[in-house]
């Protein structure tokens, strides 16, 4: 019950990542029927249950090693669009704007319906969409070569701050269980700014959002922080593969944060977890379990799933993200921020966290 109702992503997505091969050319995206625009079909992949993970082995949770073979994709989003880049832009734009006013339709609609068949078709299609994206990620990752530019969605979101460091749109796997990629967005300092003591904060979203809607605020952060940010998307959210779930959570955070220490930082002491609302689930659970990480925000942050629903421990056994037992475990310093007048998250949580820890 909590579960089905944390994970909302975006849809459509507020950004896209531009797939461009090793010779600078631009690849057709795919439908979800796993055909390019002129009907060429990809090659079959694994079976469905390889593309994502829905069963109650956590076995892969147990133990955390820092593992530093994890993909390593980066370019610069920082190319001039002649004026039929722009022309093909605006197009798609409009056209998002006009699939973005289906898809409020289709809620709407889907509101009047019997919940459970809501929920089954909304089921039904996250797992669709899970195995389209993890064949297009898989291939890509075989090929070889294929990289990113970062479009987010300027009609909705507006242009972005300046940043005078790099914007590198990554995929991050693959996953050793599922098999998927997460995609996040680097935003690197200038050499000349990054020093052995730059901090890199790992930043966890909060729900209904994705990298595309937070890319201003995370220009923000590092540009007046002085800082390395790396936000990505969960599994199901975005670019990314797979399906939003509790436990996958987990695991994403897991991943971005060995990629982190191996491609960033080097060290663990130089990253700062920070979880916005939903986001701050992952990142206790990261943080109760690695002693050396530089520090851990926690914005409007819950006690627990459940606990935001009702007070009442009688649902007890559904509840997702127990942060008010993790915060025990957590030996770095913690930093919590939550506003009086949250409608959302009640300031009471906060509160509860911060008086547990100390």
């Amino acid at each position: 019950m909590a579960g089905a109702l944390t994970f909302f992503p975006p849809d459509p997505p507020l950004y896209k990542f531009e797939r461009v091969n090793k010779d600078g050319e631009v690849l057709e995206d795919d439908d979800e029927e796993g055909t390019n625009q002129n009907g060429v079909g990809r090659m079959e992949g694994k079976d469905d249950e390889d593309y994502y993970d829905d069963d109650d082995d956590d076995s892969d949770l147990g133990t955390f090693e820092i593992d530093t073979s994890s993909s390593h994709q980066m370019n610069n989003n920082n190319k001039k669009k002649n004026s039929n880049d722009q022309a093909d832009d605006e197009a798609k734009r409009k056209q998002q704007r006009q699939n973005r006013q289906e898809q409020q339709q289709r809620q709407q609609e889907a509101a009047s319906q019997d919940p459970i068949v809501a929920m089954t078709e909304r089921s039904n299609k996250l797992r669709k969409r899970a195995k389209h994206r993890a064949k297009i990620d898989s291939e890509d990752h075989t090929n070889g070569g294929v990289t990113y530019n970062f479009i987010p969605d300027t009609s909705i979101l507006g242009n972005l701050p300046s940043f005078n460091g790099t914007i590198h749109p990554i995929k991050i796997g693959p996953q050793k269980r599922t098999g998927t990629y997460i995609a996040a967005l680097l935003y690197k300092l200038p050499s000349n700014e990054i020093t052995d003591k730059t901090k890199t904060i790992l930043y966890s979203h909060g729900n209904a959002t994705d990298i595309g809607a937070m890319a201003g605020l995370q220009c923000l952060i590092a540009k007046n922080l002085k800082c390395n940010v790396l936000v990505y998307d969960y599994s199901g959210y975005g670019e990314s593969g797979g399906i939003p779930m509790e436990k996958n959570t987990y695991r994403d955070v897991k991943l971005v944060y060995e990629w982190v220490v191996s491609n960033v930082t080097k060290h663990e002491h130089n990253v700062i977890l920070y979880g916005q609302s939903v986001g701050s689930g992952p990142s206790c659970y990261l943080a109760s379990r690695r002693d050396n990480v530089g520090g851990l925000i926690l914005h409007s942050p819950f006690t627990s799933g459940m606990r935001v629903l009702t007070p009442s421990r009688a649902l007890a056994c559904l509840d997702i993200f127990p942060n008010i037992d993790r915060i025990k475990k957590v030996k770095c310093k913690v930093f919590i921020i939550h506003g009086k007048k949250d409608v959302e998250v009640k300031f009471e949580h906060g509160y509860v966290l911060s008086f547990i820890h100390l």
